[in-house]
């Protein structure tokens, strides 16, 4: 061969290699809306061929993306936005991490020594609804356009820039990535939520820290002593997708629960938010006693201070009673990690495992259906462990699981099906702290179905319909709605019994057939921090809630795709109710709603 042909064959093999490594660094989802491109430093995220995020990883230079085969995850939960939950992705490896390219989103997760650096880039410019980080993740979701933020004096855990900025963000990070002028236009945008997944024991959580543009994916206190990091999740795609989305639990391992008959989800009564106070007075909490059995609802929340209870009752005359009036006592403790001094009881009886083993065993036998356990410290590994530990102790005495003043939700929902709902939210328990929720309360409402609720169950305490410690302003279809637009696997009704009794029958009867685990959830309409409406689907029962954020009124959209061949109930802002029985041809297709009012509209098919 002449040294030319040689030359050109040479020059032919480094382009077949070059035009290969191309090849070998794109990754795509199994429907193809979804593509990833790698360089030694960079993961470019597109949907339907427009740029969504780059993603800033160190995966070594000029290491391939190998395909590794399919994934498809297919399962059922007992709570959620979904009963049968399925999805699909292309799985890659490159060098040290695991890639996974979803039909709604990636999500990424390494095994290297670093424990690979991760920073999502989030230009200025760009909306995005992003919470300060605090160790409780109670704090609101602000629309923004700039990482630029005053820190809130308030939270723990601040952190901030030499120029003043906050620095530290929680999950989950909603970013509008296409910023355009119109309301039609920014309705088509494309949206990017940020969080992560299946913390396991020995995993620390992470936050995110930046000094601009690049939001860097932080461990706390701890460090990691497993074998890979939890899962980076990004869900993407119209804000539809994104609500819809179960990308959380389908990264989280499956169920450890092998029997799970046990596990109901269910309505609460709930005491402390009128009282602003625990649960040490026997003859309150006979009167939530006999609301949730009036009510017919199948549980009732013991809260703190059940451990001085005074005139001579106990815990245990308090459970018999509920029993006997055929309701579930959950009960409450101080997990007596966080807030410890000066806190309310019962304190250090689930810390070390055999008091743990002794403490749910007797809750077991006493006939408690669950436990609220409250007050833990942020995203250590050590508090990571003790809640995988509680969750696993719990299960094995058949106790449901009730975390608050607590971290996210990030998938354990799914591993341990008794973890029926997580605080991590600024709910209505804040009308008892601080005046500042009571104008803020309507357009927070209307942001979180599009944030934390998105990641798992949130036990926001809603349906107040009277007043705490600080009014509230929205109106009595408002707080109605929010049993259906928020998710819960217990969800608690935090206002007094005479409040709920004094309302028309056909309220009080949707407080008993609520449900608190849905077959099938929909987002109709809506936008941030504006308006949501949402449709869930129980059995052949369509519930569908909306609210306005706003204080002018607007028009709500209801879904065009439901038809009625039974009863249709209509809940409307009127003085301060409009219940109205509708025929199946009078489905509205609008609701012309009051300021920071709502609606629920509930559809039964014939069986």
């Amino acid at each position: 061969m002449s040294s030319t042909a040689k030359c050109f064959l040479t020059i032919a093999m480094l382009a077949a290699g070059l035009q290969l490594a191309a090849q070998n660094r794109t990754a795509a989802s199994p429907d193809g809306r979804i593509g990833v491109t790698m360089t030694d430093s960079t993961m470019t995220v597109s949907w339907q061929q427009q740029h969504v995020m780059d993603i800033d990883v160190k995966t070594g230079q000029g290491t391939p993306l190998t395909f590794a085969g399919k994934v498809k995850p297919d399962y059922v939960m007992l709570t959620g936005k979904r009963r049968h939950c399925t999805n699909e992705a292309n799985e890659y490896r490159c060098g040290d991490m695991t890639l996974r390219v979803y039909n709604d989103g990636i999500a990424f997760r390494f095994d290297s020594e670093d424990k690979g650096y991760t920073a999502y880039r989030i230009a200025e410019g760009c909306r995005r609804w992003m919470q300060q980080w605090t160790d409780s993740y109670e704090g609101f979701f602000p629309q923004d356009t700039t990482c630029k933020v005053k820190p809130v004096p308030s939270y723990s855990g601040i952190s901030q820039t030499a120029e003043g900025w906050n620095n530290r963000w929680g999950y989950p990070a909603l970013v509008e990535v296409e910023c355009r002028g119109t309301r039609k236009e920014e309705r088509s945008a494309i949206y990017a939520l940020i969080t992560e997944a299946d913390i396991e024991r020995g995993n620390s959580a992470t936050c995110l820290m930046n000094d601009g543009e690049a939001f860097r994916v932080t461990a706390a206190a701890g460090g990691d002593t497993t074998v890979h990091t939890p899962w980076r999740v990004v869900i993407i795609g119209r804000l539809s997708d994104v609500v819809e989305s179960t990308l959380v639990t389908d990264v989280a391992e499956p169920s450890r629960v092998a029997d799970t008959e046990w596990i109901k989800s269910g309505t609460a009564a709930w005491i402390y938010w009128a009282y602003n106070h625990g649960s040490n007075d026997y003859g309150i909490i006979c009167r939530y006693v006999d609301l949730a059995a009036t009510l017919h609802l199948p549980y009732v929340l013991i809260d703190a201070e059940w451990d001085e209870m005074k005139d001579g009752k106990t815990i245990v005359d308090a459970i018999a009673y509920a029993k006997k009036c055929g309701v579930r006592p959950l009960i409450w403790y101080n997990s007596s990690v966080g807030w410890v001094d000066g806190a309310p009881g019962p304190k250090f009886r689930l810390n070390k495992a055999e008091d743990r083993e002794r403490e749910f065993a007797w809750c077991e036998k006493l006939g408690v259906a669950g436990v609220k356990i409250d007050f833990f410290s942020g995203d250590t590994r050590l508090n990571m462990d003790y809640c995988i530990d509680l969750l696993e102790c719990a299960a094995r005495h058949h106790l449901l699981v009730n975390f608050h003043g607590a971290t996210i939700p990030r998938g354990w929902q799914r591993t341990y099906p008794n973890l029926m709902t997580t605080e991590g939210v600024y709910g209505a328990e804040w009308y008892n702290n601080v005046p500042t929720f009571t104008d803020k309360a309507a357009a927070h409402n209307a942001t979180l179905p599009f944030t934390r609720n998105v990641i798992g169950p949130m036990d926001y305490t809603p349906c107040t319909f009277s007043d705490s410690q600080h009014p509230h302003i929205t109106t009595h279809a408002h707080e109605l709605a929010l049993t259906v637009l928020f998710e819960s696997g217990l969800q608690h009704l935090a206002d007094r019994p005479e409040s709920y009794l004094a309302q028309p029958e056909e309220v009080r009867q949707f407080l008993t057939e609520l449900p608190t685990a849905w077959d099938e959830t929909r987002l109709v309409d809506g936008y941030p921090g504006e308006s949501v409406v949402m449709a869930r689907r129980r059995g052949t029962t369509w519930y569908v809630a909306g609210i306005n954020g706003t204080d002018k009124e607007r028009t709500l959209t209801l879904p065009s795709g439901l038809t009625a061949d039974g009863e249709v109930m209509l809940y409307v802002d009127g003085s301060p109710w409009t219940i109205t029985r509708l025929a199946a041809d009078q489905l509205p297709r609008t609701i012309e709603c009051r300021p920071r009012g709502g609606f629920v509209m509930t559809i039964k098919k014939k069986q």
